[in-house]
């Protein structure tokens, strides 16, 4: 199996707007997002579902995405979804785990995700300098 470019972003050999990292895990910001702020959880170790991953593993990777939704919820006040695709049946695009904290800032449908936001001029770095948790 190929590396996911995921893996190519731990391993910095793709850009990423990271806002946290820890021995196994990172958060950065979603390239397309839903709404500013849109961060993406994964476990540094590829696995391709989350039954792949040993409960251990898997209540870790948990604990950062809590860890993350809590601080963008304070920083940015507003409500928070988490979704989790397991599998291309269910929409999983990037075939590596991955969690999507999602900033509710509009009244938009999650159905949707294709209406989404962008980024304008240097605002990515100023939500990735906001949102950095360490």
């Amino acid at each position: 199996m190929s590396e996911s470019i995921f893996t190519k972003i731990v391993n910095r050999e793709i850009g990423a707007n990271i806002i946290y990292e820890d021995e196994n895990h990172l958060a950065f910001l979603d390239i397309a997002p839903f709404e500013k702020g849109h961060t993406l959880v994964i476990p540094k170790k590829e696995y391709v579902t989350i039954m792949d991953m040993s409960e251990d593993e898997f209540l870790a990777l948990m604990s950062v995405v809590y860890k993350v939704a809590n601080h963008l919820e304070a920083e940015l006040d507003c409500g928070i979804n988490i979704l989790q695709n397991n599998r291309v049946i269910s929409g999983q695009e990037v075939m590596h785990v991955h969690f999507h904290v999602i900033p509710r800032l509009e009244n938009k449908n999650l159905c949707y995700l294709k209406n989404g936001t962008k980024y304008l001029n240097n605002e990515v770095e100023n939500y990735t300098r906001r949102l950095k948790l360490n």
